[in-house]
């Protein structure tokens, strides 16, 4: 049986994909060992978000090529995408696929077997309306599924070289994505992660179907799915419609990522993002209206080309008076081939990390405040794995995160959980009760 070998760096794209690539192994015979054990193939899916994530990418081909030099060394992702020559120039790199035809990564791996020549797979992304179909029936993560929807974005935000490597929008077929989310509820998953690139944008490149519908079709059509997730949304993306639907559902969790990057205006332009702060307040505004406790997390890009202490601070208060229940905070990084890296007036990094460190510090203080908020109340959870003193820790509908006495029994089922002790990245919680069977055969168990 020939073995096969992955390693994931980057997005949770990313790592929906590479499982979807295991599939298409796991169908040849292939048998998934270690990255670090020795593999007839290693498939390395990169990232190019940054110019670390290329270095990191290019350290861990190398790892696979000194581990085993007969191995077949095959390379995808997004940095194959928008630099297959700098993978090429690797002596021992055999096959570089892009983000897209990865179904014939197989077939070229048994070319390369028979001539012992590289191949570079890759093709022209910007070319391609098509979504890829790429099956993932379950996930060696037990307990949350991913579900990839659309691909792709059309923004071109001055700092992100995303669009060169993963294409413009294009969106999954709504029949495809409930038979998937059905076939994922089927197989035990409770809550399912919309995600995609730009995964608010899901429905942009259709006539008559959008985001709404598919979440209203997602709640209606597939029996047993207890959440849904939606991984990232832009303000723009949060319509009326978005937003009632969020209001009626039922599965639809009291959270939502809804990416800032800046809290002023002409940052925002530089940026070249489609908003302005009145805009996405006013937005913000309404959800909060339509659910109460809502958490909306978010990231932001400190030290932007051009940005002032003026600039900064209109972020920073803008983020308290929003009063998001966490932040990823990133200091600007220069993506070689974007606007932004071009710009002038690019920032001294120490000003950077001071800044960071002070966004950083009003995140944690804004992530107890909202944590504190949910004391003493109870809340649904999803056991996901063992905690280092024999707890189980979870998240909630809201996401916050909470360790609490449980049993091996639990994990992926849905829990009620009294939080105890707010905190922040941790609360405690008490277990209350289960909220299904956990076994049919067992009874009473859901009445305790």
């Amino acid at each position: 049986m020939p073995s096969v070998a992955f390693h994931t760096l980057g997005c949770k794209v990313n790592h929906y994909e590479t499982e979807a690539i295991w599939q298409l192994f796991k169908e040849e015979g292939y048998e998934r060992v270690d990255y670090d054990s020795i593999a007839d193939v290693y498939v390395i899916n990169t990232c190019t978000v940054t110019n670390t994530g290329d270095k990191k990418s290019r350290q861990v081909i190398r790892r696979a090529i000194r581990k085993n030099p007969d191995g077949v060394i095959c390379v995808t992702g997004c940095y194959a995408q928008t630099s297959p020559g700098e993978i090429m120039a690797i002596p021992g790199v055999d096959v570089v696929v892009g983000t897209q035809d990865r179904r014939k990564m197989l077939t070229y791996i048994e070319e390369y077997k028979k001539e012992r020549q590289p191949i570079n797979g890759v093709t022209n992304i910007m070319k391609n309306r098509v979504y890829e179909e790429l099956d993932v029936p379950a996930f060696t993560d037990r307990t949350r599924a991913s579900l990839k929807i659309q691909e792709g974005c059309n923004n071109f935000c001055t700092f992100c070289i995303i669009p060169w490597a993963r294409g413009l929008m294009r969106s999954r077929d709504p029949e495809e994505v409930v038979n998937q989310a059905q076939q994922l509820v089927d197989a035990g998953y409770k809550e399912i992660v919309l995600t995609g690139i730009h995964t608010g944008g899901y429905g942009e490149d259709m006539k008559d179907y959008n985001l709404a519908m598919l979440l209203r079709d997602l709640e209606q059509r597939v029996k047993g799915l207890k959440r849904i997730r939606i991984s990232s949304i832009e303000a723009s993306q949060l319509t009326d419609e978005v937003i009632e639907v969020i209001d009626q559902s039922d599965i639809v969790v009291r959270h939502l990522h809804v990416p800032l990057q800046s809290g002023s205006n002409t940052v925002l332009k530089r940026m070249r993002r489609k908003y302005t702060m009145e805009f996405f307040a006013e937005r913000l505004e309404k959800l909060k209206k339509a659910l109460p406790g809502l958490a909306i997390t978010s990231d932001v890009i400190v030290g932007f080309p051009g940005e002032t202490e003026e600039e900064f601070m209109e972020t920073y208060n803008f983020i308290k008076e929003q009063k998001f229940s966490e932040l990823h905070v990133f200091p600007y990084s220069k993506r070689t081939g974007t606007p932004a890296a071009r710009m002038d007036d690019q920032i001294d990094e120490e000003v950077k990390n001071e800044r960071v460190h002070r966004l950083i510090e009003l995140s944690n203080q804004l992530a107890k405040e909202y944590a504190s908020g949910f004391e003493d109340e109870v809340l649904e959870v999803i056991p996901e794995e063992v905690y280092d003193d024999g707890r189980y820790v979870g998240y909630t509908d809201n996401y916050l995160k909470v360790v609490f006495p449980a049993s091996e029994e639990m994990v992926g089922q849905l829990v009620k959980v009294k939080i105890s002790k707010a905190g922040y990245p941790l609360n405690e919680g008490q277990f209350v009760r289960v909220l299904e069977e956990l076994n049919e055969d067992k009874g009473e168990k859901a009445a305790i």
